[in-house]
């Protein structure tokens, strides 16, 4: 039995949306999305495994659907989740295991928009010369974007979520048009997810600063929920 053999029962039709018929892996996808996004919000560790679970769906997902900057992105995202995983459970510095939530630094965003720009110019010309894609633009900037978000994710930066929303307001339309209507439904869903995480981080953030006390100094404020 071919790997195209076991494949082929998640790339059946569900049901139909809009007069388009809805496979199997858009649904899982749909699915465990969602609950990926809302994960990271709570900053739960299980965020990373069902994310690579969602990337793997993706990319047959997007192949399908000629969206080819889209699906390798899913192959660097399960590069990244799993230094991302490592990273949320030992990248707390001496004396703690949990990463906190901090600002994107000048030096960070100078890197990252530096590499978000060339990104975009190369795998659009890319896209352009070596495929049949017909939104190679959009395609390399959504990207783009997601990989200088998924950066942010990794290093908990609380700007990450930013980056997630400009990338969802560009991939509703962008899947929209390729008729893939529940995936766009999804990340309609996720820029709220977003918003709601963009809070949550930045609530813990605040919990972070020193609180004055009375006789002079700081203390460091532990009334932050605990959500992984």
């Amino acid at each position: 039995m071919s790997l195209a053999d076991v494949l082929a029962p998640l790339q059946q039709p569900l049901f139909t949306l809009l007069g388009t018929p809805v496979s199997w892996t858009e649904v899982l996808g749909f699915g465990s999305g969602a609950l990926c996004v809302w994960l990271v919000a709570r900053q739960h560790i299980a965020n990373w495994p069902v994310g690579i679970a969602n990337n793997v769906l993706f990319v047959l997902l997007f192949t399908q659907a000629g969206l080819y900057a889209d699906a390798g992105l899913q192959v660097v995202f399960i590069t990244l989740a799993v230094y991302g995983w490592w990273t949320w459970t030992h990248g707390g510095g001496p004396g703690s295991d949990a990463l906190p939530v901090r600002r994107t630094t000048r030096t960070e965003w100078t890197w990252l928009l530096a590499a978000g720009v060339m990104g975009t110019i190369g795998l659009t010309l890319l896209l352009d010369r070596a495929t049949d894609s017909d939104v190679p633009f959009w395609d390399a900037l959504t990207t783009a974007l997601s990989l200088m978000a998924t950066y942010g994710q990794c290093r908990k930066r609380l700007e990450s979520w930013w980056l997630w929303i400009a990338a969802d307001v560009v991939y509703v339309p962008l899947y929209a048009y390729k008729e893939l209507y529940l995936t766009a439904l999804l990340y309609l869903g996720f820029m709220t997810l977003c918003v709601l995480g963009l809070r949550h981080w930045s609530r813990d953030l605040a919990a972070q600063r020193p609180v004055p006390v009375p006789g002079g100094g700081a203390r460091q404020d532990t009334t932050a929920e605990a959500t992984t």
